[in-house]
């Protein structure tokens, strides 16, 4: 025992003196090398990508705080949107199952966006939307995300006029499709929206498709899936932005067969 301790200890007064004269060291963070330090770093989740390549993958990116966002709960801020909450979100997984998106104009007069998200608020199911827009911009959110106020007949409409209606002919029902009302095209119905109703509603829309997987074939305009007024043409517009499609076709009049 004593001759392997006297062993040990002249080892290691070798190796000290050996590394002293001669300069060499262990090897160091710093000595490594850059591709070296980055097969050292702790691995970063990775998915294949669709479509490519055998082999490629791709690292996963953390969401965004405009995610983050849209997917949490309670009264959220959005940057460039003025937002009121009359009903605050609850957590995502206890909202409706929300399919599609429904734009409407309400024929109403400037100013009536609060007093109508008023009233949804107080009587969810009745004949309205959850979500109305003032002309100034301003956006009240006035239900739960659980309730289904009455805004849409099922998906009516299968004459093709605007859209193809083979997806949407008595396929769009209230229980799934969330409700969009822009005030403010009283008494002319034929009055476009705000330039402010638009911006925000460029916005809005980015917040309802990321928070329920909404995609952009499911926003419809109300003409489009409902026989509903051959006076003009309801939510065209706004539903063709983001379709990104003209604006001719939005605004085109309804051909030889009248809305019901």
């Amino acid at each position: 025992m004593r001759t392997r301790l006297i062993l040990g200890l002249a080892l290691a007064l070798f190796l000290a003196l050996f590394w002293f004269f001669t300069g060499y060291r262990p090897a160091a963070a710093e000595d490594l090398t850059h591709q070296e330090l980055t097969n050292l770093e702790p691995a970063v989740a990775e998915t294949p990508v669709e479509g490519a390549s055998a082999g490629q993958r791709v690292r996963e990116q953390p969401p965004s705080s405009f995610e983050i966002a849209a997917r949490s709960r309670g009264t959220p801020d959005f940057p460039g949107l003025n937002i009121i909450w009359i009903t605050p979100w609850g957590d995502r997984e206890d909202a409706n199952i929300w399919h599609n998106v429904v734009v409407h104009q309400s024929e109403g007069p400037a100013g009536s966006a609060y007093a109508n998200a008023l009233a949804q608020a107080a009587r969810p199911g009745k004949r309205g939307a959850s979500i109305w827009v003032e002309t100034d911009g301003t956006v009240y959110w006035a239900t739960g995300e659980w309730a289904t106020p009455s805004h849409v007949r099922s998906g009516n409409r299968n004459d093709n006029h605007y859209i193809g209606n083979a997806d949407t002919y008595q396929l769009v029902p209230n229980n799934d499709s969330i409700g969009v009302e822009f005030v403010g095209n009283y008494p002319n119905v034929r009055k476009p929206p705000t330039e402010a109703q638009i911006e925000a509603w460029r916005i809005l829309v980015k917040i309802l498709q990321t928070r329920y997987g909404i995609p952009t074939d499911r926003i419809f305009a109300h003409n489009w899936v409902d026989y509903k007024d051959r006076r003009y043409c309801e939510g065209c517009m706004l539903a063709s932005i983001v379709r990104k499609a003209t604006t001719e076709v939005a605004l085109q009049e309804p051909a030889s067969k009248p809305d019901q």
